[in-house]
């Protein structure tokens, strides 16, 4: 449930986009806070990361959307690539009013962060990446952990999810998969089946190695020391590759950006705030 965001719709030519924002609490004496757009992973809606912006300092305006065929986005005509739906999120911005961004993206979420870093610079001032990698050149996951990727059954099956929540995200969902459930399932609308494999097929050949060396936005990357999905390595990787990034790795799982928001979210604040 929200308590301060303001819900809207917004239309980028054929297409429309579900958007939450947060607004800031201006507080006298306090220069305003960079606007900070959040971009979700795979199959997951805006609200999962409702724990995580919670605990965020409310003097920074949060901005959250739904990805085509997502939540409450309606599935685009057309499959899209990862290049294209940064040029959508560049737009929305445009229309929503903001000129630049500090930008965070979680898994799937952190791909797009990278590239829209790197082809949107000017909109980008600083860039957080979570439990995320690097596309297909990457330590992948083990196949076991992959196949319970390749469709959205965990996002609209509970008692599924339950049974491999802990396989696949690690951390908490080892040893409290109701938990998992909740966050997965409570307040979330599943992503369309059509939605989900448009989201697969953009990221299908991409990958961020040779142009993260290019970017120049300070960069945290935070990495789960249990994650079955991105296993820790790809997070030492994107740090060689970043120049000047920060690793601060964390111990949790794949969602340590919900399970651990009360730890990590501080740990943003602080990046972000830093002159």
């Amino acid at each position: 449930m929200f308590t301060t965001a303001e819900m809207r719709t917004v239309t980028i030519g054929r297409q429309r986009l579900r958007v939450a924002v947060r607004p800031a609490r201006h507080e006298p004496g306090r220069p305003p806070r960079v606007p900070f757009l959040l971009v979700n992973g795979i199959g997951a809606n805006l609200e999962l990361l409702e724990p995580f912006v919670a605990a965020l300092d409310p003097a920074v305006e949060v901005i959250r959307f739904d990805p085509p065929g997502i939540g409450g986005s309606p599935v685009p005509a057309r499959p899209y690539w990862i290049s294209g739906l940064c040029q959508l999120i560049a737009r929305m911005l445009t229309e929503l009013g903001y000129d630049q961004v500090d930008v965070l993206g979680i898994s799937w979420g952190g791909g797009v962060a990278q590239h829209f870093a790197a082809f949107q610079r000017a909109r980008c001032r600083r860039l957080v990446l979570v439990a995320t990698a690097t596309g297909t050149m990457m330590l992948p996951a083990r196949p076991s952990v992959l196949m319970h990727l390749l469709t959205p059954r965990r996002y609209l099956d509970r008692e599924y999810l339950q049974r491999v929540a802990g396989n696949i995200y690690g951390g908490v969902a080892r040893i409290d998969t109701e938990e998992i459930a909740a966050a997965m399932h409570d307040n979330n609308r599943a992503g369309l089946s059509r939605g989900y494999l448009y989201q697969l097929a953009a990221s299908a050949g991409w990958t961020s190695v040779p142009f993260l060396p290019l970017l120049r936005q300070r960069t945290l990357i935070l990495a789960g020391d249990d994650d079955p999905i991105i296993p820790l390595a790809n997070g030492r990787l994107m740090k060689l590759l970043i120049p000047d990034a920060r690793l601060r790795v964390y111990h949790g799982g794949h969602l340590g950006l919900v399970t651990e928001a009360a730890e990590l979210a501080p740990v943003v604040d602080a990046f972000l705030a830093a002159p």
